[in-house]
């Protein structure tokens, strides 16, 4: 396999140091072809290697197979083309710049399958909020910028997953509690991968955040990133987890549609969930600047209006709208892009005044329930309060040895080592999962069993000895 791998290495040296030489001799055909403006050289092909093996490096990234190399290596060149001919234009004229980013050896269509993923289109509207409807009487901040006042936390990456979804609607909660209780609690995006099923979600293949926010009021809360971590895949409900309900919210809105004013109030007052046209060659490689590139409105991504504000001279003083992403802080301005503001079409650049909307929250969290008395399995053997009690080991009717299930009214199954919550009854023993009924295709994985408390007596001391040994 070595051996391979060696020859594979430089198989590829000598394609490209022969393409390099091909390249040295027609540069100038080159880069009239790559639309590279006039006087601007295109890279050699060395150049461009050397570049390409310094972004493999800082990027940690390797391929499996010459021919995904080689494939890369193309849509890397092609990429770095229209990066150089795009600032080049930026120098001279004023505007946004491209960069060389992790999605530098992605095709255009090879970074929209894989990262948008917003579900907006056809989806049916909540009711839209009067409280930050546009009036002509209003007097709004000149520029606001949430990660001031401490409302936003620090940029996540949705990694390979079109979860883009749960990312902007966890954000707008964690903006919103921060607002209501002086608290930023970072929250679980994976609770909504897993557990939010309803309306248009559907784990990594996009979904609205409206039916998200629906989600966490009926569920009464959501769990923190902690306890529920972010795993870039979906995964069972973890039903204990969704039921520590941290941070709650009260209701959401929608802002009214295509109205940038009335967006512009909204943020104003707390961070907003938006969704946006991202698919776009500029997008994926932006790097800097208020955002003036070509999009339109096909949304498909959704991201998190955090402020808004007016450019410098060096930004040709424009209006823009300061947008959290979700592909890591290696992106963009440190995971932020500036849109543009106050553009002639309705509904906003890239459609960001077209589906916004916020979650509402009047007071403070749920209160930690006090403990509650453990669960007596007999006179020496107790459970933690709101678990169940299995025998693990007994002879007839007499049980020598108890087990706890970490759920209130669950089924204890007969491999002595797992239980079924009350929600999924039936025990499959040996797939370790628990359905809703026989047959039922709903499972989620079976609960393991902890040794219940024992007071120590000499009967105590004496079972504990049969079984350890």
């Amino acid at each position: 396999m070595a051996g391979r791998g060696t020859a594979a290495v430089a198989f590829v040296c000598l394609v490209f140091l022969a393409a390099s030489s091909a390249a040295a001799a027609a540069h100038v055909h080159d880069a009239a072809e790559h639309g590279v403006p006039q006087g601007l050289t295109r890279r050699t092909e060395a150049d461009v290697r050397a570049m390409f093996d310094a972004w493999l490096a800082r990027h940690g990234r390797t391929y499996n197979a010459l021919a995904e190399y080689v494939h890369r290596f193309r849509a890397f060149r092609d990429n770095l083309d229209f990066v150089d001919a795009h600032n080049a234009r930026a120098v001279q004229r004023g505007g946004f710049r491209l960069g060389m980013n992790r999605f530098a050896d992605l095709t255009n269509a090879e970074f929209r399958a894989a990262y948008l993923g917003s579900s907006t289109a056809g989806r049916g509207r909540n009711a839209v909020g009067e409280r930050y409807r546009y009036r002509a009487e209003d007097v709004l901040p000149e520029s606001v910028d949430w990660r001031e006042k401490g409302a936003v936390a620090p940029v996540k990456n949705q990694g390979h997953c079109g979860s883009c979804w749960a990312f902007s609607t966890v954000a707008a909660v964690e903006g919103v509690n921060k607002i209501v209780t002086g608290d930023l609690v970072t929250l679980s995006e994976q609770e909504l991968l897993d557990c939010s099923r309803n309306g248009q979600n559907n784990g990594c293949n996009g979904g609205i955040m409206d039916d998200a926010f629906d989600f966490i009021v009926r569920n009464g809360g959501i769990d923190t990133e902690k306890d529920y971590p972010y795993a870039a895949k979906e995964g069972k409900c973890d039903l204990a987890k969704k039921a520590r309900t941290v941070v709650s919210i009260d209701g959401f809105e929608d802002v009214p549609d295509d109205d940038e004013a009335s967006l512009m109030k909204a943020v104003a007052h707390q961070p907003v969930s938006v969704a946006i046209e991202a698919g776009g060659r500029e997008f994926q490689l932006y790097e800097s600047g208020v955002f003036t590139g070509r999009c339109g409105t096909e949304l498909d991504h959704a991201v998190l209006a955090v402020g808004y504000g007016t450019g410098t001279e060096a930004d040709g003083g424009k209006d823009f709208w300061l947008v959290r992403n979700s592909w890591g802080p290696g992106w963009g301005e440190g995971g932020y892009i500036r849109m543009e503001r106050n553009v002639t079409a309705r509904a906003g650049k890239c459609g960001i005044a077209m589906f916004a909307s916020y979650p509402v929250k009047n007071g403070p969290n749920p209160k930690p329930i006090p403990p509650a008395p453990e669960e007596k399995c007999d006179r020496y053997s107790s459970c933690p309060a709101g678990s169940t009690c299995c025998c693990t080991y007994g002879v007839r009717s007499v049980c020598l040895a108890w087990g706890c299930c970490p759920a209130k009214g669950a089924t204890c199954c007969r491999d002595r080592t797992t239980c079924c919550p009350s929600e999924y009854p039936v025990c499959n023993a040996g797939k370790r999962t628990c359905a809703k009924s026989n047959g039922s295709p709903y499972t989620v994985d079976a609960l393991p069993r902890t040794p219940a408390k024992r007071q120590r007596t000499a009967v105590s001391e004496l079972v504990d000895s049969i079984f350890s040994s």
